[in-house]
């Protein structure tokens, strides 16, 4: 079965919704005009509850099918939050914020799951209730977390998530899903370095920091290529360096900042041991010593098997089985769905979005074009989970 005929006739509408939300974007928690546009729509749709203020400003719309709701709850989720980036495209519906874009596609994720919330509204071909989730927040501001310390689970008694993210450079239309993490843990560390300062003519009477972070950072890059099992991904970056005061001065100390991204919970905890051992043992082996902040971020984006193959059915449906890819490789970006995943087991799926420019650009935009595919998949999934006996 491919896109739903009744989808593809309110493409344009979804797409002029999309394209309000990207004249209009929000940064972090701050999407009221967002999020009340949602609310607005999803009760103009008829669903059976419209939800807000979960997460401080997350829309929860809830559809029952036609046995009233009864049964299954599976949940679908799209992020609605911008990023501070000021737009380049040109497009004559571009950002009227400076600094402010959508940048990520989630004008359009926001827009599609509407879409599946109207139709599924019109035709409530299923039976079990399908919870439409707007959240805020994703870049950075961990709304998918602060959603469930709500309560999100609880109130609306959610068995199952799902979620959907465009992807550039994968053909448009085109999904793909794997089994396991398929997005990053995102740690942060920062590394103070501190030697003894002194005149640059006179380093013999120093301990330089800056020579020390030098042989700290190509020491970190051998964490990657020696230490962890190349059939196992990682990734550390070293990002910024801040030292120095003057050309004739050796500083006192030298600060390192980075990330490290790993697809599984092992590999995480390993490369944060390993840059600890690396660290100390580089300082003090140059006579210095070592400060270490790290922060754990987003954790993995696990996706659960059997969820997993079930998404991986759904989109053969809409885009053919030669068409879709479940054992795509993952991506180091990372993503706060995986908190959903960690409540409750459920997939994670990528749709190509063309040959657009990559995310988090200021060139970047959402190919509407890819809309009815979007769309087709949320309301295949909801009927194939939960089927009308």
């Amino acid at each position: 079965m491919p896109v739903i005929n009744r989808v593809a006739e309110f493409q344009r509408e979804i797409a002029e919704w999309r394209q309000d939300f990207h004249r209009n974007p929000e940064l972090q928690y701050d999407v009221q005009r967002t999020a009340g546009r949602v609310a607005d729509l999803l009760k103009s749709f008829g669903a059976d509850e419209v939800a807000t203020g979960i997460g401080r400003t997350g829309v929860v719309g809830v559809i029952k099918g036609r046995n009233g709701g009864a049964g299954k709850v599976i949940a679908l989720r799209a992020d609605m939050d911008a990023l501070p980036i000021t737009e380049r495209t040109g497009r004559p519906y571009q950002s009227g914020s400076t600094g402010k874009m959508h940048a990520c596609g989630h004008d359009g994720h926001t827009a599609m799951l509407l879409g599946a919330a109207k139709y599924l509204s019109e035709t409530r071909n299923f039976a079990g209730t399908a919870i439409v989730i707007f959240q805020p927040a994703e870049e950075g501001g961990a709304g998918a977390r602060t959603m469930l310390e709500d309560g999100l689970v609880e109130r609306f008694a959610i068995e199952e998530f799902y979620g959907l993210h465009n992807l550039p450079g994968l053909p448009a239309g085109r999904f793909g899903i794997r089994e396991g993490g398929i997005m990053a843990a995102t740690d942060e560390f920062q590394i103070t370095i501190e030697g003894k300062g002194g005149h640059a003519a006179l380093p013999h009477n120093t301990v330089d920091p800056v020579t020390i972070a030098a042989q700290l950072i190509l020491a970190l890059q051998t964490v990657v290529s020696r230490n962890v099992d190349p059939m196992r991904e990682a990734v550390l970056s070293v990002t910024m360096i801040e030292a120095g005061t003057a050309f004739n001065i050796i500083p006192r100390t030298v600060k390192l900042t980075g990330t490290v991204r790993t697809l599984d919970e092992e590999v995480r905890r390993f490369m944060e041991e390993r840059l600890r051992a690396v660290t100390n043992g580089i300082a003090e082996t140059f006579g210095a010593s070592a400060t270490i902040h790290y922060r754990n971020g987003y954790p993995v984006t696990v996706n659960a098997p059997g969820p997993t193959a079930f998404a991986a059915e759904v989109a053969r449906s809409v885009s053919g089985a030669d068409r879709v890819d479940a054992d795509a490789d993952g991506t180091m970006g990372g993503e706060d769905f995986a908190y959903m995943l960690q409540a409750k087991p459920g997939a994670y799926i990528f749709l190509g979005n063309g040959p657009s420019t990559e995310l988090h650009t200021d060139t970047y935009d959402f190919n509407d074009e890819i809309i009815p595919v979007g769309v087709s998949y949320w309301a295949r999934l909801v009927e194939a989970a939960l089927p009308v006996n």
